[in-house]
């Protein structure tokens, strides 16, 4: 399903250069990512997390830039010299805005609004770290360092960026809208349209070229993420041998090209019809990813109930999230109400349509049906807790510490990390 999200920023990609020109054919930028995400996921690890590294540091500063304009500018520091703080949360329906009702009926369908396919699929993605643990050095003490970063930083720059928006731009902006309505360019950015309109026209083209890397980035990512689980599925036997297969780099060369082949389907944005079956696509993997985070809950409340039952500590684990299992109860529970909510408005008076539906809520249907015919033809039982297997490939990793930790013991390069470095390392 990942792979289904890579022919998306391949066209984000191409709508925001449009923010400059559009004379052009859409299929050059097209093809020229989808060699440029070739060449970097058929090399080694190493390069993809080099290349991540520095597009990384790039979406940090200029999420980092646009909180402090977003600062500068209410308190009157642009051109206008307009001190407008807050005032966009005071037009009609708040920083929200109101859907299908007025009132405060009204404010609460704006917000489960903000909560469907669009939002969500700005706030997924953040669990692909684990992705990376099969082939990352000395997984469980990089894996734990990365983890625990992610709290702050997702608290930081998702709900910095959300307010950022909501204060310097109303829901309800005739340019923002407009843009978003029709055929959206690179301008239906929130930031760029907000620029724009205080007349800040040098930091909205710096800004959407930051922008231009993060989409290729993500496309970059999905690309490497989906080739990953493809390998993974066919170590399980869940699909052909042949996936298994390796680079001597311990690149899985054939999974790596098959996502690739998934980018393709970004053509289908030269025609019309095809535009429209690709956003078909882009509502259905959305929803998809959602329903990943509440099996996700679902999975970890199995696992914490098994180390229980087998008498483990998990005060000797390298990572312990906090508040369990409460913490996960209530999460697990919020995320199937908003997978409840992704497509709540077919049920209003007057607002059914069949697509809408199934594209919001057809994942769960064939969900359950994958997991009851795997039942059915494996003859697979529920494993009870005591009876979890929780060592299966243990040996290997402690094998992989020791040797790691034996040559970073004989190499003459072990020197103190500097002040900043550790500080790079702590936020990436």
């Amino acid at each position: 399903m990942q792979a289904l999200y890579i022919p998306t920023e391949i066209t984000a990609v191409n709508t925001i250069i449009h923010f400059w020109r559009d004379d052009y054919s859409p299929a050059i930028t097209f093809v020229i990512q989808i060699v440029i995400y070739a060449v970097i996921n058929m090399y080694a690890v190493r390069v993809f997390g080099e290349c991540e590294f520095w597009f990384s540091l790039a979406k940090l500063i200029l999420c980092i830039g646009l909180l402090f304009f977003t600062l500068i500018t209410m308190c009157g520091g642009n051109p206008k010299h307009d001190a407008f703080g807050f005032r966009n949360w005071h037009v009609a329906g708040g920083p929200i805005g109101m859907k299908y009702a007025t009132g405060s009926l009204g404010r609460f369908q704006g917000f489960l609004a903000s909560l469907r396919l669009s939002s969500s699929f700005t706030c997924v993605g953040s669990e692909y770290v684990s992705m990376t643990a099969g082939e990352c050095v000395n997984p469980r003490v990089n894996m734990a360092i990365a983890f625990r970063t992610v709290l702050y930083r997702l608290v930081f720059f998702y709900v910095g960026g959300a307010l950022s928006v909501s204060i310097l731009i109303a829901y309800n902006d005739p340019r923002y809208v407009e843009l978003t309505s029709a055929s959206a360019n690179g301008a239906s950015s929130p930031y760029v349209v907000a620029m724009q309109n205080m007349g800040v026209q040098v930091l909205s083209h710096i800004v959407n070229a930051v922008i231009v890397t993060a989409a290729f980035s993500a496309g970059c990512s999905y690309t490497y993420t989906s080739s990953r689980c493809l390998y993974n599925l066919a170590k399980k036997g869940f699909v052909p041998k042949f996936f298994r297969i390796c680079t001597k780099k311990g690149i899985p060369i054939y999974c790596v090209l098959l996502s690739c082949c998934f980018a393709l389907l970004s053509l289908l944005q030269l025609g019309r019809s095809g535009s429209v079956a690709l956003n078909y696509m882009f509502n259905l993997v959305t929803g998809a990813q959602i329903l990943n985070y509440g099996f996700m809950g679902i999975t970890y409340i199995g696992f914490y109930h098994a180390v229980k039952a087998q008498g483990i500590d998990r005060r000797k684990f390298t990572y312990r999230s906090w508040f369990q299992p409460y913490s996960i109860y209530f999460a697990t529970f919020i995320y199937w109400c908003i997978i409840g909510c992704l497509g709540y408005q077919v049920f209003l008076p007057g607002m059914w349509k069949v697509d809408d539906f199934l594209f919001s809520y057809v994942m769960i249907f064939v969900s359950l049906a994958v997991f009851i015919a795997w039942k059915l033809f494996k003859r697979t039982k529920f494993i009870k807790p005591r009876d979890a297997d929780l060592t299966t490939g243990l040996d290997e990793i402690e094998a992989h510490e020791a040797e790691f930790y034996a040559q970073m013991e004989e190499s003459s390069q072990d020197e103190k990390k500097s002040r900043w470095k550790s500080y790079l390392n702590w936020v990436f």
